[in-house]
């Protein structure tokens, strides 16, 4: 328990550029707490508890801000930033080092019973705001950008933006080696993402450029050709 504790706060400190120290992170952190509260309730909730690992639930959400189902399975290195507004799904599975920001959801899509929230790759970064819904998996070394809405399976080493969810990248570095830092794997920048519709945009800008080009052309051509037979 005390070694999952200390990667946690090890994770909050590589991730977080704003903490300070690690003392500051367990005492400061609600991201951390939830994590720490929802490890107390899942305990309860394998051995078949009911009400008391949901109180610890409810007391969880009250105090940090995140509504993580005790049933949820959190895997290792986990860091929540902020935390407010973050909700995960009772069958919701996440792998090792995976990094959640502020208002992300880990959701369903209906009231269909057994799995039915997604499963979470290692190495995942899921932006602020975004919606991850139904029993799929995001792929090892992936990224959700910030208000995306994903309801699709995403295969490892991807970039997914939008609403609903498109990948645009699928290439990345994949995680091969026990020797290899798995925090220097993890791409935080967040804010440097493709933006497909802006692609689109410019490239049918161009091409009405292109067509406004030609049709200059032809008026000029019209006109030249009316100055030398003006009788027609």
């Amino acid at each position: 328990m005390f070694e999952e504790m200390k990667e946690d706060i090890n994770a909050a400190m590589h991730r977080d550029p704003a903490a300070k120290s690690r003392l500051e992170i367990a005492l400061c952190y609600p991201g951390l707490h939830a994590i720490w509260l929802h490890r107390i309730a899942h305990h309860f909730y394998l051995k078949g508890w009911i009400l008391l690992p949901r109180m610890i639930n409810a007391f969880s959400r009250f105090m940090t801000g995140c509504d993580i189902h005790p049933g949820a399975k959190l895997g290792r290195g986990l860091f929540i930033d902020h935390a407010t507004g973050l909700v995960i799904g009772e069958t919701t599975e996440l792998g090792t080092n995976v990094t959640l920001y502020q208002g992300v959801t880990l959701g369903g899509t209906g009231k269909e019973k057994g799995k039915r929230h997604p499963t979470i790759g290692n190495n995942v970064v899921i932006s602020c705001g975004a919606k991850v819904l139904g029993s799929f998996k995001v792929g090892d070394n992936s990224k959700i950008g910030a208000g995306s809405v994903v309801l699709h399976e995403v295969p490892p080493n991807s970039v997914v933006v939008g609403i609903p969810g498109r990948v645009v990248v699928r290439h990345g570095v994949k995680v091969n080696s026990a020797n290899v830092d798995a925090d220097s794997l993890i791409d935080l920048n967040h804010n440097q993402l493709p933006d497909p519709v802006a692609d689109y945009e410019e490239k049918l800008n161009e091409h009405l450029e292109a067509l406004q080009k030609r049709l200059d052309t032809l008026d000029a051509l019209i006109e030249k050709y009316k100055e030398q037979h003006p009788q027609s």
